[in-house]
């Protein structure tokens, strides 16, 4: 049983934030982790509303200027914060080559400079979770992908009554323990049934006809997009037990052929490669 006073400081938490009666609003979406946008395109194409954050200000710039009718008429919000579990101003290490690799975690930096790819630290302002949920509503599908704080963040969801109806985020490839405590979290939060998604082949999806989210569309994904959400995304709903179990071939792929891999040999790897041995990256998706 929990202590009531742990449970009596969880309410005035969430009396503070004022987000005890907050519902899940069904045309909301927020993309956590704009980038370039691809993702904030497909659910604007869908039919939703979509709040998309990014601590990038050159990606926003870029962003602001390429949905500009939709941000006149209301149906896009831009943030440019960096996301993270509490508020203030935070070091963001802007990739040089790749901006999709930015992040404001010091280890996935020096991560992407053992890759072969440089950054420069420039000082963000940060915004949580709850206070855009505060500011904007709860959304019904929450895309999450900033580069190492995904979990921390979606972990913030702690402190709110009401949860999306469908999330997702990068999950670990490095330590199967983390993989536990991710399945753990989402669990803790109300999320029982999981979707495995492989997101180097997102390319390949086209969204069904009819549609499962919102309206029916023709859309082609670009690499490096989140890909479809909720029900539309590809695979079966899983238990947390059974989606662990999907992620240990992962696990295995990403050992012998990922960024540190255990098969030093270039030309092992790419024969690995073109056997469909590849190491990939993945998103579980969660519903509530």
């Amino acid at each position: 049983m929990r202590d009531p006073e742990a449970v009596n400081t969880d309410a005035r938490a969430r009396e503070h934030l004022g987000l005890d009666d907050v519902a899940v609003d069904p045309d909301l979406i927020f993309d956590l982790g704009m980038h370039r946008g691809q993702d904030t395109a497909f659910y604007l194409h869908k039919g939703f509303r979509v709040v998309a954050v990014d601590a990038d200000p050159e990606l926003c710039a870029a962003a602001e200027r390429r949905f500009a009718a939709e941000i006149d008429a209301g149906r896009l919000t831009i943030v440019n914060r960096a996301v993270s579990d509490r508020p203030g101003r935070l070091t963001l290490y802007r990739n040089l080559q790749y901006p999709e690799w930015n992040t404001v975690v010091g280890a996935w930096a020096e991560r992407n400079r053992r890759l072969g790819t440089g950054s420069i630290e420039e000082e963000v302002e940060a915004v949580t979770l709850p206070s855009l949920i505060r500011e904007h509503g709860m959304p019904y599908y929450l895309k999450v992908d900033i580069e190492g704080m995904d979990l921390r963040v979606v972990g913030s969801l702690e402190a709110i009554a009401t949860r999306p109806t469908h999330l997702s985020f990068e999950s670990t490839k490095v330590s199967f323990a983390d993989l536990r405590t991710e399945f753990q979290t989402l669990s803790a939060l109300g999320y029982s049934a999981f979707k495995v998604v492989a997101q180097h082949r997102v390319p390949t999806q086209h969204p069904p006809r009819p549609a499962a989210e919102g309206r029916t569309v023709d859309f082609d994904f670009e690499f490096g997009s989140s890909g479809l959400f909720g029900d539309e995304a590809p695979g079966s709903w899983l238990t947390a037990e059974e989606a662990l179990e999907a992620y240990r071939p992962v696990f295995l792929r990403y050992a012998l052929t990922g960024d540190d891999p255990l098969v030093r040999s270039r030309l092992l790897r790419a024969v690995l490669h073109r056997v469909g041995f590849h190491a990939g990256w993945y998103d579980t998706h969660a519903r509530a």
